[in-house]
């Protein structure tokens, strides 16, 4: 392709997709393609998809029509979890000339002979049992923030979920290799990098190709606090049976590595745990919270729950409700259960109505709110450190404090990509947080 052809991506989903978009597009860029924005006229749209949830495989047919109505004629790409778990239901989707699997999406340009649109999408697809490489990621220039991609894949078997059948074995990138990349990323003026992967706390699994750990997530750690440039470090979505005592007392006394952690929980109630496959009872996260809270007191700790799972019963969900109402936590993630093809959770009995998971999903959606209403009250009066993003949403700009706390100021263009100390002062009625300068 010539350089004035235009392509222009799209990611739904999570932070490792995000990291793969941009790794991808600067692919397209290095063999001469021009990238513009999604909402511009492109020659190509690339659409990284997800399939976390059914709400997800629809907002891809939404993203599809945008791409038609800015151009008709433009030849349209699905990659990501969604095109390699249902490609031939993908390619029976108006507008979508071509999908890639797992493997094939990192080599997208080779499968680029024409941009001649399609009646029925052309796919590429490899079995899942044959991914097994891992491919280096990590974005740069989409946002202050750069995910960078540590490992992939998953050798867990919870039965709601299918990102193992999407992403295939766990596996991780070299340790010298994921500070090689964090290096470069430092070389971007990026003050902050985010962790991310499928399964971070496996990290180590699957290092050149060895099915035995080379380093564990600790060793990772502490070789990335010794980069030079990058601010600060953020931990992702981490297992709490992986998240160790010893990584959250480096973190505790790091100058890098943030005091935030994003622990999925799922369910407050050991019998749910249990038939979701996962590998703890409610009493090792409980441990993990109470370490946290003891060793770094001002931590931010946020919690993904599942609501509406087979079997969850009225006695259940409270228990999960009076759990996590009495656990010093700071936010929830609240996942409404959606029933994924090929899972174990789809053949269970005792399926929950699905009016009752939207009343679930709004008690635990309000409890949120006055968890993060507590946690931010907390945090009144004390001095911390902002990241500024550079986004103008009607003349204010925000921002966050390495303890993720979200604050907002009238929107001044010098202060985009900077850090940037202040004492938190009160809350707004958005529930956001305002702030006085320190000289």
């Amino acid at each position: 392709m010539n350089t004035k052809t235009n392509v222009a991506f799209y990611t739904l989903g999570c932070k490792l997709n995000f990291s793969e978009t941009s790794s991808i597009a600067r692919d397209f860029q290095s063999v001469g393609y021009n990238r513009v924005g999604f909402n511009e006229v492109a020659d190509i749209y690339v659409i990284n998809t997800c399939s976390v949830t059914k709400n997800a495989d629809k907002r891809f047919k939404t993203i599809v029509k945008t791409a038609y109505k800015n151009n008709p004629k433009a030849f349209v790409i699905a990659i990501g979890c969604y095109a390699q778990l249902q490609p031939k239901e993908i390619a029976q989707i108006d507008n979508v000339d071509l999908v890639l699997g797992a493997n094939e999406k990192f080599k997208i340009t080779d499968y680029i002979h024409s941009l001649q649109k399609k009646e029925i999408a052309e796919v590429h697809s490899c079995e899942i049992k044959e991914v097994a490489d891992f491919e280096s990621a990590y974005s740069i220039g989409d946002r202050t923030r750069a995910f960078l991609k540590i490992q992939d894949g998953c050798d867990y078997k919870c039965t709601y979920c299918t990102i193992p059948l999407a992403r295939g074995i766990s596996r991780s990138d070299a340790l010298d290799n994921v500070v090689k990349n964090a290096n470069d990323i430092a070389k971007n003026n990026i003050k902050e990098i985010v962790l991310t992967g499928v399964n971070i706390g496996d990290y180590g699994k699957g290092e050149m190709g060895d099915k035995n750990h080379q380093h564990t997530f600790y060793d990772l750690v502490v070789a990335l606090d010794k980069v030079e440039g990058i601010d600060r470090f953020r931990i992702s979505s981490i297992e709490p049976n992986l998240l160790k005592n010893k990584t959250i007392n480096f973190v505790a006394q790091s100058a890098k590595f943030v005091p935030h952690f994003h622990i999925p929980l799922q369910s407050g109630s050991d019998v749910l745990l249990q038939k979701m496959k996962r590998r703890y009872k409610r009493e090792l996260y409980t441990d993990r919270v109470l370490h946290i809270r003891k060793q770094i007191p001002d931590a931010c700790i946020g919690v993904d729950v599942i609501i509406g799972f087979p079997g969850e019963t009225d006695e259940l969900f409270l228990e999960t409700y009076h759990y996590l109402n009495e656990l010093n936590i700071s936010y929830l993630h609240v996942f409404t259960y959606s029933e994924r093809p090929n899972t174990e959770a789809e053949k269970m009995k005792d399926i929950v109505p699905k009016d009752v998971r939207h009343k679930r999903s709004k008690m635990l959606r309000a409890l949120s709110i006055k968890k993060r209403r507590a946690f931010y009250e907390s945090q009144i009066g004390k001095e911390k450190t902002v990241l500024f993003e550079g986004e103008d949403k009607d003349g204010f700009m925000y921002g966050f404090t390495e303890n993720y706390v979200k604050v907002k100021t009238p929107f001044q263009k010098e202060l985009v990509n900077t850090l940037q100390a202040v004492i938190l002062t009160k809350i707004d009625e958005d529930g956001i947080v305002l702030f006085d300068w320190i000289d």
